[in-house]
């Protein structure tokens, strides 16, 4: 999330929440961003969608900070934000991570990036981990190596399965 999209407000304001639920009215968002939220937030359920794409910037706001979107009332205009928890089962092998989609996925999740992020931060084009992330293609040695590092420095492991 930049810090000169209209978004970025929300994004921080989520960041440094620290709570596990979050309510917020359309009015709130408006006055955190300092803008008027589009038409379409106010009449269309999947404006609000958890979509990670480049051209969702309101949905990166809120998955950068580690949220999804719980609910949405259009009616009485509010949003419940959720923080992510992935429920995952991680495969070992002697002690190592088997980088499959799944594990891939959850990685990039923990850390809160979106797949273009996370392809940056690995050297590679962000249909590489789209491919990886569908079983399309599986990392090569030094880009598993690579994934063990970053694992290891977000204490990634293998949540409980609360949601």
């Amino acid at each position: 999330m930049k810090p000169g999209s209209k978004y970025y407000p929300l994004f921080e304001h989520l960041q440094h929440c620290n709570q596990a639920v979050v309510t917020l009215t359309f009015a709130e968002i408006e006055t955190l961003m300092g803008c008027s939220l589009p038409e379409s937030a106010r009449k269309k359920k999947n404006w609000w969608s958890n979509r990670d794409s480049p051209g969702a910037l309101q949905a990166i706001a809120w998955i950068s900070a580690g949220y999804q979107v719980k609910s949405v009332d259009l009616t009485q205009q509010t949003v419940t934000f959720k923080l992510f928890q992935a429920t995952y089962h991680i495969q070992r092998q002697d002690g190592e991570i088997i980088w499959n989609a799944d594990a891939i996925k959850a990685l990039r999740i923990a850390k809160g990036f979106s797949q273009e992020k996370f392809a940056r931060e690995l050297g590679v084009r962000r249909e590489t981990v789209s491919e990886w992330e569908n079983s399309k293609y599986e990392p090569d040695c030094s880009k598993c190596k690579l994934l063990n590092i970053i694992a290891k420095q977000v204490n990634f492991a293998e949540p409980s399965t609360d949601s």
